[in-house]
């Protein structure tokens, strides 16, 4: 959204994990990214609020569309973004940082770069559960989510189809909805869930370059994209 508006910044990445006290020393309230701080000083944390401060702080070019229908279904997919949609690939992840040892090390080597990835890995042993817990990260939960991806994803390709989002002047709901479709496309066993949709192509538009995380969850948890489904 920032190079969107051409705004200059200066970007800080934060120890993953580690985030929570770092952003309080910062002087922020809550412990979730992102976050930014404007020049004035005012400190904003989440994507939905960070793009209403954005839009105000530079009006141009909007990040909503003018027509007052528009607007509001841009909103409202925006909001579906981060409450549903989004937690999906943080559940995913976080439950399989959790479960697997591989994850973790993946995560200290390419996630959060960090010395001595396989030392590193084991060391976030007991913290993965912590983390894990906070997302709601379940077994239950999870496989729950993962049988709800083909919906969610008919939803987005809706959304595009429909012309809210994936149009040629991209707006908020797209900032929001992309990067999770993008993790989601970056996770090598369900990746094939996603691959060929429009969801992708949007998802690969604004978010190019994502690492590939590796598999993680039980085959048999994961629903075959071609099985017809009950309306």
């Amino acid at each position: 959204m920032l190079v969107f508006k051409s705004l200059s910044y200066r970007y800080v990445e934060l120890l993953a994990g580690g985030h929570a006290p770092m952003l309080w020393a910062l002087g922020f309230r809550g412990a979730t990214v992102p976050a930014i701080t404007l020049p004035d000083g005012r400190r904003f944390q989440g994507s939905l609020q960070i793009a209403q401060a954005l839009e105000q702080l530079a009006p141009l070019p909007s990040l909503y569309p003018s027509p007052s229908a528009s607007r509001a279904a841009v909103r409202e997919a925006e909001r579906w973004g981060e409450a549903a949609l989004q937690p999906v690939p943080r559940r995913l992840i976080r439950w399989g940082l959790r479960k697997h040892l591989r994850q973790r090390q993946w995560f200290a080597a390419t996630a959060s770069p960090l010395p001595a990835a396989h030392l590193t890995g084991m060391l976030l042993t007991p913290i993965a559960p912590v983390f894990a817990r906070l997302a709601g990260a379940t077994d239950a939960q999870v496989r729950h989510d993962i049988g709800q991806l083909p919906a969610m994803l008919d939803e987005v390709d809706r959304l595009i189809t429909q012309g809210v989002i994936g149009g040629g002047h991209l707006n908020a709901a797209d900032f929001q909805i992309a990067p999770s479709i993008r993790m989601l496309l970056a996770m090598t066993d369900i990746a094939h869930l996603v691959a060929g949709r429009p969801a992708a192509t949007l998802a690969r538009t604004v978010v190019p370059d994502y690492p590939q995380i590796p598999p993680a969850m039980p085959a048999d948890w994961i629903p075959n994209p071609h099985a017809p489904r009950s309306s």
